[in-house]
């Protein structure tokens, strides 16, 4: 088998494109092969892997990946290239998301694994010091241990360098305003929190009216400092194809990345309804 590459400048000059023609551009993550062929037969402009993603595919939560004991890149660059670059087509950018604070490994090295295998974008949320709350303890602790978002932004500036497509994602104004600035990514992403929904998801009561607030708040920041970056939305309340039209609807931004929404809940319904038809059956 030989993995099809996507040529980032090609990809790049279709997105904006896309963007000119106001069409929006949807990024989604994919835990397993079988999703992420679906997902590229249905038109999904980038796939995103990442550890959290793969947990999901096994029944945990996303935030599984915050436990020390799982080596995330290891977990997305093997599963990268064994399970989802395989299964597809060549249609779809794959985006390996890194953890770029990882202790045991050389980042230019890991980029340079991620291109031969045929991953030829990255993010900085494989996972990001931004999941955790500003001001708390855990946070302070981690920022004197060197664990920063220092370290995020310099695999996104030496992924650009070396031709890659960056996608850069924050869940803070201060984080994303950081990225915008100092990282220029081609994409960035505000993440507005958990996806809520289904058994493992996390409702922080936002509505889709406050996701949507929230996040048209951070684009018009980013817009000021990067006005050619792409933006897309994700998360908290943003769980179903009605609320991301309504963040379309309600947003400058260029389009969305769902996760959960489009992996982990579909899944959820469609086995447990599958399972429970072939378990009403009897004998006549």
């Amino acid at each position: 088998m030989i993995t099809k590459r996507v040529d980032p400048r090609e990809f790049l000059a279709r997105m904006k494109k896309k963007v000119a023609d106001r069409e929006p551009i949807m990024i989604a993550s994919a835990g397993s092969g079988l999703v992420a062929r679906l997902l590229e037969d249905e038109g999904i402009d980038i796939i995103n892997t990442f550890s959290g993603a793969r947990l999901r595919a096994n029944g945990m939560g996303t935030m599984s990946m915050m436990w020390p004991i799982l080596d995330s890149n290891a977990q997305t660059l093997n599963y990268t290239r064994e399970d989802i670059l395989p299964a597809l087509s060549g249609k779809a950018m794959v985006c390996a998301c890194l953890n770029a604070n990882d202790p045991l490994r050389d980042m230019r090295m890991v980029l340079e694994d991620c291109q031969r295998m045929g991953a030829n974008a990255v993010s900085n949320i494989g996972p990001s010091i931004s999941y955790v709350d500003e001001n708390s303890e855990i946070k302070k602790v981690l920022t004197s241990a060197g664990i920063t978002l220092d370290n995020e932004i310099e695999m996104l500036k030496l992924a650009r360098e070396m031709g890659m497509v960056t996608v850069g994602l924050a869940f803070t104004v201060e984080d994303s305003l950081r990225i915008a600035k100092e990282a220029r990514p081609h994409i960035f992403c505000y993440h507005a929190g958990t996806t809520k929904g289904g058994r493992t998801g996390y409702d922080n009561g936002s509505t889709i009216e406050d996701t949507a607030r929230e996040t048209e708040a951070v684009y018009a920041q980013v817009r000021s400092i990067a006005p050619d970056t792409i933006l897309v939305g994700h998360g908290a309340a943003m769980e179903t194809p009605e609320d991301a039209q309504f963040m379309l609807n309600n947003t400058s931004g260029d389009g969305f990345w769902t996760g959960s929404s489009t992996e982990r809940l579909p899944i959820e319904r469609a086995v447990t309804q599958a399972a429970a038809q072939f378990r009403r059956l009897s004998f006549t």
